[in-house]
């Protein structure tokens, strides 16, 4: 295994927040990997070298870590991407590489805000039961499925690439990447006559703007509560990740 001072890090991304860190890392000089689950047709550009696809749970992850002398892991991936995450955990205990998440805050509900949380995608879809409406279903194309056990809805899906299957017999979808702005997502669901937004709580800024514009429109949000991890070192920030490296002996250079 390569010494902390020269450092191979491997950057579990896919985030707005990953992208800024792997921005960072390559100013820096520093050598790492960035990993894309491979769930997006069109990844954005990295400025480091860049590996796409799963690693094969967690024994292949740690056979990876093994195989590429890597040395640091950063968990930068969404907060719901629950089984990688967990992988990382199990492999940097087994393969004792260090480990960090790089964790956007989550969401918190204000005075305005009119937020029924709920605990997982299962208890989402069983709350959506009774009358049909006009729902911003706005989780992600891995779980429309899920959502086709309530066909009685006329769905808003917004995804980043188009899909090749629609479960849902009533669905308008809108292809595009984000950010958003307030006001792109206040017009969109105006356009659309929402009467319900369903969210996972993604936190940070980047897909933020749907909330805002529920609350802005006095329209109800379904929120999904992340997934439950064990207990890790996280990190909320960028420059958090890079004082964590530094601490553990990394060389950051100017």
């Amino acid at each position: 295994m390569s010494h902390p001072t020269n450092p191979n890090i491997l950057i579990l991304g896919g985030t707005t927040e990953a992208n800024t860190l792997a921005r960072t890392v390559a100013a820096r000089g520093l050598n790492a990997t960035y990993s894309y689950a491979g769930r997006v047709e069109t990844p954005r550009p990295q400025p480091l070298p860049t590996r796409i696809g799963g690693f094969g749970g967690a024994d292949g992850l740690s056979a990876y870590i093994r195989e590429t002398g890597v040395t640091h892991v950063i968990d930068a991936t969404h907060p719901f991407a629950a089984q990688m995450s967990r992988n990382a955990i199990a492999s940097c205990a087994e393969t004792g590489i260090a480990l960090a998440a790089l964790v956007r805050p989550a969401w918190e509900d204000g005075a305005r805000d009119r937020w029924q949380r709920v605990a997982s995608i299962d208890d989402a879809v069983a709350a959506l039961s009774g009358p049909g409406q006009r729902v911003f279903l706005a989780v992600g194309r891995l779980h429309l499925d899920d959502f086709a056990a309530q066909p009685q809805h006329n769905y808003l899906l917004r995804l980043v690439d188009a899909p090749q299957h629609i479960p849902l017999p009533h669905a308008d979808v809108v292809v595009a990447r984000g950010p958003f702005s307030l006001e792109e997502d206040i017009a969109l669901m105006t356009r659309h006559g929402t009467q319900l937004v369903v969210s996972k709580n993604a936190g940070g800024s980047g897909a933020r703007a749907k909330i805002d514009a529920a609350r802005a429109l006095g329209l109800p949000v379904l929120m999904i509560d992340r997934p439950v991890l064990p207990a890790r070192r996280e990190c909320a920030t960028p420059d958090q990740v890079l004082d964590w490296l530094a601490h553990s002996g990394v060389n950051l250079g100017v």
